[in-house]
C-alpha cells in the first residue's frame, strides 16, 4: 500500500486540471448556475444566460456563445459548464475510468477516480461524474448482466449520462428497507417516487432499486421534479415512476450498497480537493491583503489558524488516499500470480493450507460488509480487519475518511470565508460555491456522525450509555 501519487495519477492530474483551468473557471461555473447576481436562482438545462451573469471577465462558457452562454452543450444530455462533460468523459476518458477495458473503458481503479475528483472538487465543477460515472458505474459493474454490460459500453463512451436512483444522503449503513422500499414493480412497470437524487435532472438513464431488484428506466420515461438545492452545482431532483417500464439489469441490491461504499470513500477525495482550494486561494489572499502597513498574513493569530487548517488538511489527505488505496486493492482480482515456490515435503500430521479464493476472470467482487457484525469480545481494528478481511479493511478506510474530510472541508471553507473578510460574503466571488459545496458533501452519502458510528462498531469501540 502507497499514499503516494503514481506517475500515471499525476499524469491524469495534469491533464484534468489543465482542462478546468481551460473550461471551467470559478467566474464561469458562477456564471453557469446562476441567473445573475445575488439572484441564487439555477438555471435550467437549455437555458441562456446574459452577458450580465458573468461577474468579471470571465471566459464565454461555449464556443461561438457570444454575449450569453447556453448551459446545455447537447451531449449526453448533460448541462455543464460549455462542452465540459464532453470533452472530460471523451478525451480524457473519465467517463470509463472505472469500466473494464473489453467494455470499453479504462480499466482504472478507485485510486485514479479520486484523482478526478480531487481537481473536480477545487474547481466544484458541475460533471456528472460521481452521480455517473462512479455511482451507476460500480452498480452496474456488481449487476454482472448482459444488460448492464450493455449500459456500461455506452457510459464509457460517453454516450449516455445515467444516475443511481437514491436519495443521495443515503448512507451506506443503512438499512436496505430506507432506500430500496420506495418504488414497486409490477409486470415490468415501475411505480414510486424517489426524492433528492442527484445527477437525475442531467441523467438520460435512471437505475432504480425497485422489488428486490435494479431496473434501467430511460429518464424520458419518469418525472423528474427540480428541487431547490444548497449545492447549486450539483442539484438534485425527485424522481417520479407512474407504470415507467423498467428493464432488468441486476438480480439484487448487493451492488447499490457496494455503490454507496464507493462513492462515500470517493466523495472524501472530492471534499479533499475542495478544501486544498480554500487554503491556497486564503493563503494568496492574506500576502496580498495590507491592513496597517503591512499583509494581514503576517499577523501571528492568522499564521496559527492556517498552520492548524494546513494540518487538518494533510490529515484529510491522507484518510481520503487510504480510503482510495483500499477500494483500489479490493476491486482488483489477482491476476498474473508470481511462479509457485518447488514443492516442499509435508510432515506427518500435517495439514498444507488451502489455497485462496480465486476470483473469476472479469468478475468485479462485492465485498461489503455489514457494520454490526464486529465481535463483542472488545476486537480491535486489526481484530476486525482479521475476521472479516478485506471487506472490513474498506468499510473501515472509507468510514475514517468521511468521517474526518466531511468535517475538515467545512471547516476549511468557513474559515476561507471568514479570513476574505467582506469580499468573501459577496455574490460575486465563488467562495460560497465552495462552502456550499462542502456543506452538501457534508451530509451526501452518510453523516460524518453515520460513519463515526459504524467505525466504532466495525472497530467493536464501545459507545456512550443510551440516554
Amino acid at each position: 500500500m502507497t499514499l503516494l501519487y503514481s506517475e500515471v495519477e499525476e499524469e491524469l492530474r495534469s491533464a484534468v486540471r489543465d482542462l478546468l483551468a481551460d473550461r471551467c473557471p470559478p467566474a464561469a461555473v458562477l456564471a453557469a448556475v446562476v441567473t445573475g447576481p445575488g439572484m441564487g436562482a439555477a438555471v435550467p438545462a437549455g437555458s441562456v444566460t446574459g452577458a450580465a451573469a458573468a461577474p468579471g471577465p470571465g471566459p464565454a462558457l461555449a464556443d461561438g456563445a457570444g454575449t450569453g452562454a447556453v448551459i446545455a452543450d447537447g451531449a449526453a444530455g448533460s448541462g455543464t459548464v460549455g462542452g465540459l462533460w464532453p470533452a472530460l468523459a471523451r478525451d480524457i476518458g473519465a467517463a470509463g475510468l472505472l469500466v473494464p477495458e473489453q467494455l470499453g473503458g479504462a480499466g482504472a481503479t478507485a485510486r485514479e477516480a479520486a484523482v478526478v475528483l480531487e481537481e473536480l472538487g477545487r474547481a466544484v465543477a458541475p460533471v456528472p461524474f460521481l452521480t455517473s460515472s462512479v455511482l451507476a458505474t460500480r452498480a452496474l459493474l456488481g449487476a454482472g448482466t448482459d444488460a448492464a454490460r450493455e449500459l456500461l459500453a455506452a457510459l464509457a463512451a460517453g454516450e449516455t449520462v445515467a444516475a443511481l436512483a437514491v436519495p443521495f444522503g443515503t448512507s451506506p449503513y443503512a438499512p436496505e428497507a430506507a432506500w430500496a422500499g420506495r418504488v414497486t414493480v409490477a409486470g415490468g412497470r415501475l411505480h414510486g417516487r424517489v426524492p433528492a437524487v442527484a445527477g437525475a435532472a442531467t441523467a438520460e438513464v435512471l437505475l432504480v432499486p425497485a422489488g428486490g431488484a435494479l431496473y434501467a428506466v430511460q429518464a424520458a420515461d419518469a418525472e423528474v421534479e427540480p428541487a431547490v438545492s444548497l449545492d447549486l452545482t450539483r442539484p438534485v431532483a425527485a424522481v417520479v415512476l407512474s407504470g415507467a417500464p423498467g428493464r432488468s439489469v441486476g438480480p439484487n441490491l448487493r451492488p447499490v450498497r457496494a455503490a454507496l461504499e464507493l462513492g462515500a470513500g470517493l466523495l472524501a477525495s472530492e471534499q479533499l480537493g475542495l478544501a486544498e482550494w480554500c487554503l491556497a486561494t486564503t493563503v494568496a489572499y492574506v500576502k496580498e491583503r495590507r491592513q496597517f502597513a503591512r499583509p494581514v498574513g503576517s499577523f501571528q493569530a492568522l499564521k496559527h489558524r492556517l498552520a492548524d487548517l494546513w494540518l487538518a488538511v494533510a490529515q484529510a489527505r491522507a484518510a481520503a488516499r487510504n480510503a482510495a488505496d483500499a477500494l483500489a486493492r479490493a476491486a482488483m482480482p489477482e491476476t498474473d500470480p508470481p511462479p509457485a515456490a518447488p514443492a516442499e515435503p509435508v510432515s506427518a500430521g500435517v495439514t498444507p493450507a488451502e489455497p485462496p479464493d480465486a476470483v473469476p476472470p472479469g468478475a468485479v467482487p462485492v465485498t461489503v460488509v455489514p457494520v454490526g457484525t464486529a465481535s463483542a469480545g472488545g476486537a480491535s481494528v486489526q481484530a476486525a480487519r482479521a475476521g472479516a478481511g478485506a471487506g472490513a479493511e474498506v468499510a473501515i478506510a472509507v468510514a475514517v475518511a468521511q468521517a474526518w474530510c466531511g468535517e475538515v472541508a467545512v471547516t476549511v471553507a468557513e474559515e476561507c470565508l471568514q479570513l476574505h473578510g467582506g469580499i468573501g460574503m459577496t455574490w460575486e466571488h465563488p467562495l460560497h460555491l465552495y462552502l456550499k459545496r462542502a456543506k452538501a458533501d457534508q451530509i451526501a452519502l452518510g453523516t460524518p456522525g453515520d460513519h463515526r458510528a459504524a467505525l466504532a462498531r466495525l472497530a467493536d469501540v464501545p459507545g456512550p450509555p443510551a440516554g
